[in-house]
């Protein structure tokens, strides 16, 4: 083999490699003999001239159809199989520590989505991704831990072989810096004797912000620009620069997305999506929680944001949109991090993280994130201890069959907090940290268990089958007093009550997923089936306490003497089984097309333990997707879609007949825009209308009908990446128009609760790249909220807020330091409302330290 040494950043020191990136064109044609197209005396070269580039476009593009990861004696090797014999040019765009190599007229075509990516591969190397970043090019980027990795290319008969390698022997002196080239520059390319380092062009560094491809609208890896629906991710390094200790402070980085019950300041509850309220989330592609459950971000690897209707892959759900929450994985290099924070209101919360293999092949990986909170509040009276435990492992049984478990034990022992009430028109003018329950007495307690595997079995290099399981256990015990209702503007009538939720929720899920073509159009089918049970007991109990006088600053209350009565105790089980349909049809490289359908089949049923009786019911629905993306140019996804939703209303009219589901349908316009190679847009525009909703039976109002109807549309704009090398954005917009249609009972025009016309929100951060200060950071946080009404009634309003929230932090080697200070101007404002007596307000002034470490 004639050694081909491109020497592609500014190497220091090596002290371990990477044998990476086989770039392999199978013979396919037995007039190639031993030589691949395009490598002429054994020469190939990186090139960055445009005109290169332009001619390249003139080529077809090369189907690349398969990613393998094999181990060699000196590191891996990464194959990009093709059966095509293309001559691929490498572009390289490096910065930092990110080796970055774009092919031009090539584009991945993988049985599971268009992306490939592993974590820790090699000691020294963080992340290796393939992707593509448009219709006609496939990046290679190669991200290491402290350094960028430095590049040696090799050529033999079998195609490329990048040897890729960063810091530190002492074998050779430090180079000193090169001078930043122009990006059109052409560079030299070396004859096949040549042995000489070549400097080429430092254009960027993978990007932090942006996620190029997602799972939960399609259940597969698919490039966000070649799905026909808005789906936003906040990444795990959005959550790290803010410092987001709440899911809440994570969907807040996207656009239409908000806080809707809070359940008791425990930050569980619901979210609105596009105007609609979804109770609880989905974690990993499963129903996991209700409106009762907790969960901690200390597991998550990202948060992915479906908006619209979700029901043709998950089921039930409000036509608004969805929220999956991705957890981490095992490695299979050994990783290890650790931080700790500090802030205001006796703040503490060290975490955990830990991964590797547990045997010489690599055939038995572990994860183990652990975190530990302890922590007072801005609101009086409210302390939180929390632990969270969260295992996992993965075992390769074979080349093709890959097992996955994992496992969380969350443990929450907080105040339970109702926050404040309204007077008039607006939230009481009374100290936002004014704790209206018993001081002391109110408490709730909550142990959340996760259980679940992952089974995955590759049958060819088109056909894979997977089978899971998830498991969800909550237990919950509340004692809190709160008021119930207004005596005058001064004075409330509240209840001691004693609340008690268990949720057992079970799923299974089998999927095959294909890929074959018919004739000149290549199609990615999913077929799928879910069975669901969620079940458990529901007790309220209750005492009458004596009016409380939100105005003094004396909260003398006392646990009432009387025995709690038992006001509603019930079991509430649901049965959900799901048969999904879904293709995602090539007809040309730039015309996709998505269609899918769900046939659901419910069973409800409601023991009433106190009069001893039941409710059953059955319902069924289908759900349809329609949506396809057109890309003129390659850097423009056009797109254009359909979809519904369905959840089940039990209970019966006045003439006895049950109730149907309620419906929502929308219809969605949009834009995606990749800006750059490093930065992307997308901007939407929708109308959805959710039909069948009850409302009074003026007729009996004791009874309830379904001719009530709620509309929401609106614009939507988010943008993610990197402007320039160092310098990241997340942003979004928001118009929401979400008002009621039809109703017998509220007047029509009302807005729905807690959807504030306009929001929008900016968090950016440079760091200084080179230099005596490189490490040093920066973040800047924008919040704009407008006026929300506070219910359905429309009878107060959550006034409009900005938040400006700020960061400075420096990294060094494996160590970082941060300081993030939120609501930096210690503005007064109100994240959310359930009722009237239910307001909770948003944190003053906070400031958080933080010292982590990885290795």
């Amino acid at each position: 083999m004639r050694r081909l040494q491109r020497m592609l950043a500014g190497c220091k020191y090596v002290s371990w490699q990477l044998w990476a990136i086989a770039l392999v064109l199978p013979m396919m044609q037995p007039a190639w003999g031993n030589e691949f197209p395009g490598i002429k005396q054994a020469q190939r070269g990186f090139s960055t001239n445009a005109a290169d580039l332009l001619a390249q476009g003139n080529v077809g593009v090369t189907e690349v159809t398969g990613v393998k990861v094999n181990s060699t004696s000196t590191g891996i090797e990464v194959i990009l199989q093709t059966s095509q014999a293309q001559a691929l040019q490498v572009v390289n765009k490096s910065n930092a520590n990110s080796f970055i190599a774009d092919i031009p007229n090539a584009q991945l075509r993988l049985l599971l989505g268009n992306s490939f990516r592993q974590e820790k591969p090699i000691a020294g190397i963080s992340q290796i991704t393939v992707t593509n970043i448009d219709a006609k090019t496939v990046r290679l980027t190669v991200v290491g831990e402290k350094a960028l990795p430095t590049v040696e290319l090799f050529d033999d008969n079998v195609g490329l072989v990048f040897g890729i390698g960063s810091q530190a022997t002492a074998t050779s002196p430090q180079q000193p810096p090169q001078t930043q080239q122009p990006e059109n520059q052409t560079q030299p390319k070396p004859s096949a004797e040549s042995d000489k380092p070549i400097e080429l062009v430092v254009t960027g560094e993978q990007d932090g912000y942006r996620v190029p491809d997602a799972s939960t609208a399609t259940r597969t890896d698919t490039p966000l620009r070649d799905i026909p629906a808005s789906i936003q991710i906040v990444p795990r390094q959005v959550l790290q620069d803010q410092k987001a200790v709440r899911l809440q402070d994570a969907v807040q980085n996207v656009s239409g997305v908000t806080q809707g019950g809070n359940y008791g300041g425990l930050n569980a509850g619901s979210y609105i999506i596009r105007g609609f309220e979804q109770d609880g989330n989905f974690r990993n592609g499963f129903r996991d929680s209700d409106f009762f459950t907790l969960s901690d971000i200390a597991n998550l690897e990202r948060v992915e944001v479906l908006k619209g209707p979700a029901s043709v892959l998950f089921g039930q759900a409000q036509p608004g949109g969805i929220i999956n929450l991705v957890t981490k994985q095992p490695l299979s290099e050994p990783y290890y991090a650790a931080d700790f924070t500090a802030g205001s209101y006796d703040f503490y919360r060290p975490t955990l993280d830990i991964s590797g293999p547990l045997n010489t092949d690599k055939t038995l990986l572990y994860r183990l994130n652990v975190a530990y909170q302890n922590s007072g509040s801005f609101r009086d009276f409210v302390d939180t201890e929390r632990i969270f435990i969260a295992p996992s492992l993965t075992w390769k049984i074979g080349t093709k069959t890959t097992l996955n478990f994992d496992f969380e034990y969350l443990n929450n022992d907080t105040g339970f907090d109702r926050g404040i009430v309204a007077v008039g028109n607006r939230p009481a003018p009374i100290p936002i940290s004014r704790f209206l329950g018993i001081p002391g007495e109110n408490d709730s307690k909550n142990i959340v268990y996760r259980a679940g595997y992952r089974l995955e079995h590759q049958f060819s290099e088109n056909w894979q089958l997977r089978n899971a399981v998830s498991i969800t256990i909550n237990k919950s015990n509340n004692f809190y007093a709160e008021p119930d209702s207004l005596i005058n503007d001064q004075f409330f009538i509240r209840y001691y009550e004693n609340s008690k939720f268990e949720t057992d929720n079970y799923s299974l899920q089998t999927e095959l997923i294909g890929k074959f073509v018919t004739g000149s159009i290549i199609h990615q089918p999913l077929l799928g089936i879910e069975l669901n049970r969620s079940d458990g007991p529901v007790i309220f109990r209750d005492a009458i306490l004596p009016p409380l006088d939100i105005f003094s600053s004396v909260n003398n209350s006392v646990i009432p003497t009387d025995p709690l009565e038992a006001t509603f105790k019930a079991r509430l089980r649901t049965d959900r089984l799901g048969i999904y349909l879904q293709d995602q049809v090539t007809l040309l490289d730039n015309l996709k097309l998505l269609v899918g359908g769900r046939f659901d089949f419910t069973e409800q049923k409601n023991d009433d333990l106190l009069a001893g009786t039941s409710i059953s019911q059955s319902d069924q629905a289908f759900s349809p997707r329609v949506g396809i993306v057109y890309q003129p140019i390659p850097p423009i996804s056009l797109y254009a879609s359909y979809s519904s939703s369905f959840v089940p209303a039990i209970g019966n009219s006045a003439n006895g007949s049950t109730f149907e589901p309620t419906q929502g349908t929308q219809y969605e316009v949009g834009v995606k825009a990749d800006l750059s190679d490093r930065l992307s847009a997308t901007l939407a525009a929708y109308q959805i209308t959710k039909t069948n909703v009850l409302t009074t039976d003026l007729n009996n109002p004791s009874f309830s009908i379904q001719v009530g109807e709620q509309r929401s549309r609106g614009v939507e704009l988010d943008v993610a990446g990197e402007i320039l090398p160092g310098w990241k954005v997340i942003a979004t917009y928001a118009y929401t128009d979400a008002e009621i249609t039809e109703d017998n009972q509220l007047p029509v025009g009302n807005l729905l609760k807690n959807v504030a016309p306009h929001n929008a929100s900016l968090w950016t951060t440079y760091e200084i790249q080179r230099g005596s200060l490189q490490g040093l950071g920066f973040g800047l946080g924008l919040y704009y909220v407008g006026d929300r009404q506070g219910d359905l009634a429309n009878s107060f309003i959550l006034p409009s807020y900005f938040r400006t929230d700020a960061a400075l932090y420096y990294k060094r080697n494996n160590w970082k330091a941060a300081i993030n200070i939120k609501n930096l101007f210690d503005e007064r404002y109100y994240e959310t409302s359930q009722v009237r007596t239910v307001i909770y307000p948003g944190a003053p002034l906070t400031v958080l330290g933080t010292i982590s470490w990885e290795f």
